[in-house]
């Protein structure tokens, strides 16, 4: 790897960088490419499964043993039997992907269209009226019967309007029956990648395990459990990236706890 640091560059397989101030969590979004502004810049190998659990050591460090030893058997090239049950649960969901249906233009076009035919409803019993009366009275209806046929008309194709709107709207609460249908499935499939998940993660570790609780019963340091801890899985994963690592007792030459890790290391 090449380190780049103030106007320094080192390269190696061990870098130590306690004589500069700097965070480890800085370092280790470095490694990951996450963090343009760090004062450090390193070209190394991309980062594994594993290094985002154990890629940054220290004292009293959080992290979680199992999802640590399933990304070490990942990166170890190790596959759970729950595999092909999960990828298939994922394109079931994929298929499901569908936008949310909304009938509010819907139910607006048929409200707008049937106050619409109803006003030239009234109209049309208006004119017919005036028609009747006008007949009645031996008067001219000429015009009026021409007002009542072009109102005619329009309420024609007011109620063609109509119609055409309540079939819309019949169509989309139609999709959005299915829609709901295809919720209720997606959180179905999602409860259960999220058991796939689990059962995947306990296999993987499982998987690994031994190898992991010989290397902590071997480790040659004395260090509190989280940090004796992701040193042994560390140990167990294969790590390209390097492993930054702040404070480990007795551990003082780096070049030794990168042999016994078998990676890389960054010291802070």
């Amino acid at each position: 790897m090449r380190v780049r640091v103030a106007d320094e560059t080192r390269t190696g397989n061990v870098i130590d960088l306690r004589s500069y101030d700097l965070e480890i969590t800085a370092v280790a979004e470095a490694i990951r490419d996450e963090n343009t502004d760090s004062p450090v810049a390193i070209d190394c190998p991309p980062p594994g499964p594993a290094h985002a659990h154990v890629g940054a050591i220290r004292a009293g460090m959080a992290w979680s043993l199992r999802p640590a030893l399933a990304a070490a058997a990942r990166s170890r090239g190790h596959a759970p039997p729950q595999a092909d049950a999960l990828a298939e649960v994922r394109d079931l969901l994929d298929d499901l992907d569908a936008p949310a249906i909304d009938l509010r233009d819907a139910r607006r076009r048929v409200a707008e269209t049937t106050d619409a035919a109803e006003e030239l409803r009234e109209e049309v019993a208006t004119l017919r009226g005036r028609v009747r009366a006008l007949r009645e009275a031996d008067a001219d209806p000429t015009d009026a019967e021409a007002d009542l046929a072009e109102t005619t008309r329009l309420l024609s194709e007011a109620e063609t309007e109509r119609i055409a709107a309540e079939q819309t709207l019949a169509r989309a609460r139609e999709q959005a029956r299915a829609d709901r249908e295809r919720r209720r499935e997606r959180l179905r499939l999602e409860d259960r990648a999220a058991n796939l998940r689990r059962s995947a993660r306990k296999s993987l570790a499982d998987d690994v395990r031994e190898a992991f609780e010989e290397a902590r019963e071997k480790l040659p340091v004395d260090a509190e459990p989280p940090v004796s801890a992701a040193l042994a899985v560390a140990r167990v994963a294969a790590l390209d990236a390097p492993v930054v690592v702040g404070t480990v007792e007795s551990f003082d030459r780096v070049d030794a706890l990168a042999e016994w890790v078998d990676a890389p290391v960054v010291r802070v």
